[in-house]
């Protein structure tokens, strides 16, 4: 097979908050002030508890609810990152309020509460919460992976959990009669690798681009699966993967699966397009947000004319449904409404950015 696949370190989330402990501080620093006499010690001490009970009280009030939800049992507190994926996940009872999600309206039924737990699991950042541990949590971590549609997308799921090391991306499964496919990778829990491995496990492991890998390694040694990623995308923390692409493709992992290179976010972003089921997995390519289909310009680590042309590239593709690592999948009515709600982003991205691609 004509294929060969990295992640990169990610390092510290932006998003983390630091702690002061007294393992931080040099010991030498400590004797140096304790040589003398034990009163000097105090001070010191102090300073070093005090710092500890702030850093604790700010973690403390950052998981507090925020005042922008209504009062109930949901709540978002003041970690959110503002991912989205609440608010796709489960839009009757989260919205966007001061560039953080909050809880708009407590669940009413059956199935709002249980889309609201959904999310709940799925936050990258456990930002979601509530009054009290949910007596049905158990239940509802087997409902993971989640189908798309069942009906127009047999076999296609949503993973859930994401991960803050790839900033909330969502990661899909692919049950394919030669061997499923993972698109990127969700956070690594143990619930959700047995889940999967009860519809057949994974033979590969495509990642899109070196953004949202995650949890890569763990999920290819828990289930066997050869891990593919642009050789443009390779760093250290991806230099094992088992298949690196070359070149500029396209290349056929099987004969309804094809990996398309489509440079722009980064060098190396590759989508997966399954044909015989109309889908696009775009990555970080393109997207649906809250207002229309975009990407990310402030974001963007290759080239935005680039990436403007690769997505007018997908005016040759038959898919009619979208499924990214970031913002809402869509689905188009046909081909035709497909074509023109891209040409008109196109038109508006080129004229915003003062850019022809």
């Amino acid at each position: 097979m004509p294929m060969a696949v990295r992640p990169r370190s990610t390092g510290i989330p932006p998003w983390s908050s630091s702690m002061v402990s007294l393992s931080s501080v040099p010991v030498r620093m400590w004797f140096k002030f304790n040589t003398n006499s034990s009163a000097n010690r105090i001070p010191f001490l102090k300073a070093i508890r005090s710092s500890q009970a702030q850093a604790s009280a700010s973690t403390v009030s950052r998981k507090q609810r925020r005042p922008q939800n209504v009062d109930g049992e949901f709540f978002v507190d003041h970690t959110c990152i503002d991912c989205d994926a609440c608010r796709w996940m489960a839009p009757q009872t989260f919205t966007r309020v001061d560039e953080q999600s909050a809880v708009l309206k407590q669940p009413t039924c059956e199935e709002e509460r249980l889309k609201a737990l959904q999310a709940l699991i799925s936050c990258p950042t456990s930002s979601i919460r509530t009054e009290k541990p949910p007596s049905d949590i158990l239940h509802v971590q087997k409902t993971f992976p989640l189908p798309i549609d069942e009906q127009s997308v047999p076999g296609v799921y949503h993973c859930g959990y994401h991960s803050p090391k790839s900033h909330g991306a969502a990661s899909y499964l692919i049950v394919h009669p030669e061997g499923n496919i993972l698109i990127d990778s969700p956070r690594f829990t143990e619930r959700l690798a047995s889940n999967i491995e009860k519809l057949g496990g994974a033979r590969y492991m495509f990642m899109t681009h070196e953004d949202d890998i995650a949890d890569h390694e763990r999920w290819s040694k828990r289930l066997k699966c050869d891990r593919i990623l642009h050789s443009l995308e390779v760093d250290d923390s991806t230099a094992n993967v088992e298949i690196k692409l070359e070149g500029s493709g396209p290349w056929s992992l099987f004969e309804d699966i094809q990996l398309i290179h489509t440079p722009g976010h980064t060098e190396g972003s590759v989508c997966l397009f399954y044909t015989s089921l109309d889908i696009l997995f775009t990555g970080d390519h393109l997207f649906m947000t809250e207002s229309g289909l975009d990407f990310s310009e402030k974001f963007n680590f290759y080239s935005v004319p680039i990436q403007l042309n690769n997505v007018r590239f997908l005016l040759d593709l038959d898919f009619r449904w979208l499924l990214p690592a970031h913002g809402r999948r869509l689905e188009f009515k046909d081909y035709q409404e497909k074509n023109s709600i891209l040409e008109a982003f196109l038109q508006k991205k080129c004229s915003n950015i003062m850019v022809y691609a």
